[in-house]
């Protein structure tokens, strides 16, 4: 008899740490001072919570360089490969739930995303373009994982690119 054993990686999704949107508030991985935003209508994807803004809410709009934070915290070294792009916050830590779970955020993602997989240089060793369905996202990210020279996955929107969040090994 054969038996198939099932290699389950498990993984932590992670929104902008308190710390660095506490840096990120005053001045953005741009060099510029945040844009306030009153998000009339809600929507806006929420990079300090991982949620959808409720109507009426007060944000920031900032530059993040995701990479290179993480790369400060891993002593790597991205080189190229950093980026710095738009992202919504709270503007106020107090109005912030903060995430619901460290489990992927479906509710956050409307559109199709490109999941990219760095090395723990900060180098990208693949992309894979996911669209929103029931456990697609948990397929695609296990399969990523099970790679060893994978280190760090960045979730990103595929039409604007805008960083959506980070993905680490549990």
């Amino acid at each position: 008899m054969t038996t198939a054993t099932t290699t389950i990686t498990a993984y932590t999704v992670l929104p902008i740490a308190p710390v660095v949107l506490a840096e990120l508030r005053r001045l953005d991985d741009a060099d510029n001072v945040p844009v306030r935003v009153h998000d009339t209508d809600g929507g806006s994807p929420l990079r300090c919570c991982l949620r959808r803004a409720e109507p009426g809410a007060h944000l920031l709009l900032l530059s993040y360089a995701p990479l290179r934070r993480w790369a400060d915290e891993t002593g790597a070294h991205p080189g190229p490969y950093d980026e710095v792009g738009p992202v919504f916050v709270h503007a106020c830590p107090a109005d912030c739930p903060g995430p619901t779970s460290s489990g992927y955020p479906a509710a956050m993602h409307r559109g199709d995303r490109v999941f990219r997989a760095y090395d723990r240089n900060g180098h990208i060793l693949r992309g894979v373009h996911v669209e929103p369905g029931p456990g697609l996202a948990d397929e695609v990210l296990t399969a990523m994982f099970s790679d060893p020279e994978v280190a760090v996955v960045h979730v990103r929107a595929l039409g604007h690119g805008c960083f959506q969040h980070e993905v680490r090994r549990a």
